[in-house]
């Protein structure tokens, strides 16, 4: 799942996150209370809805996915608007958006004297419990002439990221690519660098951001090499062979996401696989029904969201910008969305 060890750090809390605690609140919208609604694409989300319907097991979102399939695309607005509600759900803390993507590298099937840095399987040694530190992996023989290595890459730092974003693909030196997904880690708990940079005066908390952090280290290799090693946590990795390297990374619901209709989301508040409806503010206003199939360890509470810009260092860039308000309402089924509202309000 490309979003299960997306830390603070890429998830946009880079020094500082609000958990939300605060029973949440429900209200039952109408669709033409929903900014923009009537311009969307919604045959584009009807067919990514499609994608992963079919996994949701209550009867009413089943009932619904077996409709779904029937639809003309054309009528796909109607059929939202006439088996669905857009249910607001607060929380006590304020919207936030954030954006992820799938990194890229450059590697090879075999070591190189460009390509020196080992993208690992996890060793059976280190299932289920605390293994040795990030440090300890790198700087010790127990990784090697074990088989353990799927590629290598050329660049440790992208490496870094790739194991904090969970998974990613892998251009290889003959033309195809080798798509990696989350295989596992060390049982460590992740450590913002973000926050480390900022404890050592490096920078202020407002300058922080993935790519300033990436420049950091490769300006200061010696220097950033340690700072790496403040956190503990090392990911493994599988590869993932089910899923073509043209296609989309696997989220949470184990299919493909969708670039610009996928949202990470907090599953204690929205239901994996469910329509949501994102008004994101901020420099660049985006309104557009996503649907939610993938969640992260930083995406916490009703209004939080993680939105997937696709592949590459262009979507990395445009997601590591991203941090803005807003509000999002999940589209309901009727009698579910209603069901939510206290005995006086329904």
């Amino acid at each position: 799942m490309i979003a299960g060890l997306r830390a603070a750090l890429v998830a946009g809390a880079l020094v500082t996150g609000a958990t939300a605690c605060a029973e949440p609140s429900y209200e039952v919208l109408r669709f033409d209370e929903l900014d923009g609604w009537g311009a969307d694409d919604h045959r584009a989300a009807l067919a990514v809805f499609l994608n992963t319907c079919m996994d949701m097991e209550p009867p009413d979102w089943a009932s619904l996915c077996a409709l779904a399939q029937h639809q003309r695309p054309e009528n796909a607005r109607a059929f939202f608007e006439l088996f669905f509600r857009p249910v607001l759900i607060r929380d006590g803390s304020g919207a936030l958006f954030t954006g992820y993507f799938e990194p890229e590298l450059d590697g090879s099937r075999f070591p190189t004297a460009r390509f020196r840095h080992p993208v690992y399987r996890m060793p059976p040694e280190a299932r289920g419990g605390t293994w040795l530190t990030r440090r300890e992996i790198l700087t010790t023989n127990v990784m090697r002439n074990r088989g353990l290595e799927i590629a290598w890459v050329d660049d440790p730092v992208e490496l870094f990221f790739l194991q904090i974003q969970g998974s990613g693909r892998i251009r290889l030196q003959n033309g195809t690519a080798l798509r990696v997904g989350y295989g596992g880690s060390n049982g460590h708990d992740y450590s913002s660098i973000g926050q480390e940079m900022v404890r050592r005066g490096i920078y202020a908390p407002h300058q922080v951001s993935a790519q300033v952090i990436r420049n950091w280290v490769r300006r200061n290799p010696e220097a950033g090499r340690e700072l790496l090693f403040h956190n503990d946590s090392y990911v493994f990795f599988r590869e993932v062979s089910q899923v073509p390297a043209d296609r989309g990374p696997l989220g949470a619901m184990n299919r493909s996401i969708t670039r610009m209709r996928s949202v990470a989301v907090d599953p204690a508040h929205v239901p994996l696989g469910a329509p949501v409806w994102i008004e994101k503010d901020g420099a660049t206003p985006l309104r557009r029904l996503m649907i939610a199939q993938d969640t992260g360890s930083a995406i916490k509470g009703a209004q939080r969201a993680d939105i997937f810009f696709g592949t590459g260092d262009a979507a990395g860039m445009a997601a590591g910008r991203l941090r803005d308000p807003g509000r999002m309402m999940v589209l309901m089924p009727i009698q579910r969305a209603y069901a939510l509202l206290p005995a006086t309000a329904s």
